[in-house]
């Protein structure tokens, strides 16, 4: 992974937020694959699944599994979709305040436009074109859930990765290949 890793210079954390905040505010779509890595100590391998991500401005996202398992998860505005093989259910996500702002820090993540500094301890570091940043949530409330986002980008200012890391040290990393920007999502993708 990344062995010898430097801290960023001000300067160049600087010029990564400019990068990435410019590309989100540009980006009205996204459409990737995904790998995901979930990482529990008491299990000695990562279970692995694979997918496709959907996202549209400005709180639409789509998680579709399909291996090994089906399995979608469709977060449109107030609302968790969930389709588990054919059993779907919906999920108020609006009527919980925790619930809803775990949903934004997720959006934010895949769209990278994550550096608020109230919110966040961030550091910086590089390995050659690659930058990633740890984000360190300062509100205790979350957790529960979640302790730290690392987000690796490129050098174009594309997340490449995500790694959600739990208070138990048990983690969640999903990396992106064949990502799409601004193309045309209809509304109706996201209802199931």
């Amino acid at each position: 992974m990344m062995q010898a890793q430097t801290v960023l210079q001000p300067s160049e954390a600087e010029a990564l937020r400019s990068k990435v905040k410019a590309k989100a505010k540009s980006t009205t779509t996204i459409s990737s694959k995904f790998t995901q890595y979930k990482h529990l100590d008491f299990l000695s391998n990562d279970i692995i699944t694979k997918g496709h991500l959907t996202f549209k401005s400005p709180n639409k996202i789509k998680w579709e599994y399909v291996d090994p398992f089906k399995y979608v998860a469709i977060f449109n505005d107030q609302t968790l979709h969930i389709n588990d093989n054919g059993n779907k259910s919906d999920v108020n996500i609006g009527s919980s305040k925790l619930f809803k702002q775990l949903n934004e820090l997720i959006i934010k993540s895949v769209k990278g436009d994550m550096f608020d500094e109230d919110a966040f301890d961030i550091s910086y570091f590089k390995h050659d074109d690659v930058i990633k940043v740890h984000f360190d949530i300062k509100d205790k409330k979350y957790w529960d859930y979640l302790k730290t986002f690392q987000l690796t980008f490129n050098a174009e200012g594309d997340v490449e990765e995500v790694k959600m890391i739990e208070p138990s040290n048990d983690f969640t990393r999903i990396v992106f290949e064949d990502r799409v920007l601004n193309k045309p999502v209809s509304d109706a993708f996201f209802s199931h």
